[in-house]
């Protein structure tokens, strides 16, 4: 095992550079020469040509002649828009590349120290930048992770569900599939007034709701729907979340749970929604002390998804 190789920086950082100036972008249209490259991203030819020579030594682009660069198939990856939001780092790319540098201070204390370089909390930093908001919103959405696949099951079927409430739901992607393969179902959409300004539901069968998910949510709807978002909280706030669906499902709703599901006894990695929020990935048990906590009960589960229902 080399471990210089592993503690690479350089690497990480010429990728998110070039990503961030589009560089794949522009040989794609046909500008291949150092000069022209550097002058299509408005920056320095010379250390431009360096971070292009130090990825094309690593299989990412070639240099056919000196000075000339081409796409092969690992800069052709470089094209694809959720990547390129991923790395950006003028957006979230950018917010989850520095972040990484808080990794020592987050071991010692348990917290997330993400304030100590953008001055604020994760969601609080967000809300003061409505253009990395934005960029998060869609790496999370569509553009960023695909097509969500609105194939999961239910205790009893669907057939008993007529009104879902996609709870944190983004700009609703997964809301509109459910939609989209059951006609029968009324959605509602809750997040941030910002992000919901964005939704891509747009139907007569979803309504958009903008407001903080730590409010009361809209009551009675057979199903609330937690997709992606426990994950990003604290096990503090990841019960205020639940016992606010708990709250809105009443006697005969449930709650289902997707994604941020760790198989018992697997081995513990590391995310980014713990560096940047303090979120974690929980167990099927560490899920059922959570609900019990909010008046909730797991009544079933899989590899993906947790169902429960009010106490």
């Amino acid at each position: 095992m080399d471990l210089w190789a592993l503690c690479d920086l350089c690497t990480p950082w010429c990728l998110h550079t070039v990503a961030t100036l589009r560089i794949a972008e522009h040989i794609a249209a046909g500008v291949e020469k150092i000069e022209d490259l550097a002058a299509a991203a408005r920056c320095d030819s010379t250390v431009l040509h360096s971070v292009m020579g130090h990825l094309v030594s690593k299989g990412v682009f070639e240099e056919p002649e000196p000075g000339r660069f081409v796409l092969n198939e690992a800069a052709r990856g470089l094209l694809d828009p959720g990547l390129h939001l991923g790395l950006d780092l003028e957006g979230i790319g950018g917010r989850m590349a520095h972040a990484w540098g808080t990794m020592l201070n987050y071991v010692r204390t348990g917290q997330p120290a993400y304030r100590e370089v953008f001055g604020r909390p994760f969601w609080e930093d967000l809300n003061a930048h409505p253009d990395v908001a934005a960029s998060f919103d869609a790496l999370i959405g569509p553009q960023g992770h695909g097509t969500p696949d609105a194939d999961f099951p239910v205790a009893g079927g669907w057939e008993n569900v007529r009104t879902v409430v996609d709870v944190g739901g983004g700009t609703g992607a997964m809301l509109a599939e459910i939609v989209r393969v059951r006609s029968w179902i009324r959605g509602t959409l809750v997040d941030l007034p910002r992000t919901v300004a964005r939704a891509v539901c747009k139907s007569e069968s979803i309504t958009t709701v903008g407001q903080s998910f730590f409010d009361p949510l809209t009551p009675g709807a057979d199903l609330y729907l937690l997709r992606g978002v426990l994950n990003d909280w604290p096990d503090r706030e990841a019960v205020a979340i639940l016992k606010r669906c708990s709250e809105a499902a009443g006697l005969n709703g449930r709650v289902v749970i997707l994604k941020g599901l760790r198989e018992e006894g697997a081995p513990r990695g590391l995310h980014i929604e713990m560096i940047l929020a303090g979120g974690k990935q929980r167990t099927l048990a560490e899920f059922t002390m959570l609900a019990q906590e909010a008046a909730l009960q797991v009544v079933a589960s899989g590899p993906s998804h947790i169902e429960l229902r009010p106490l």
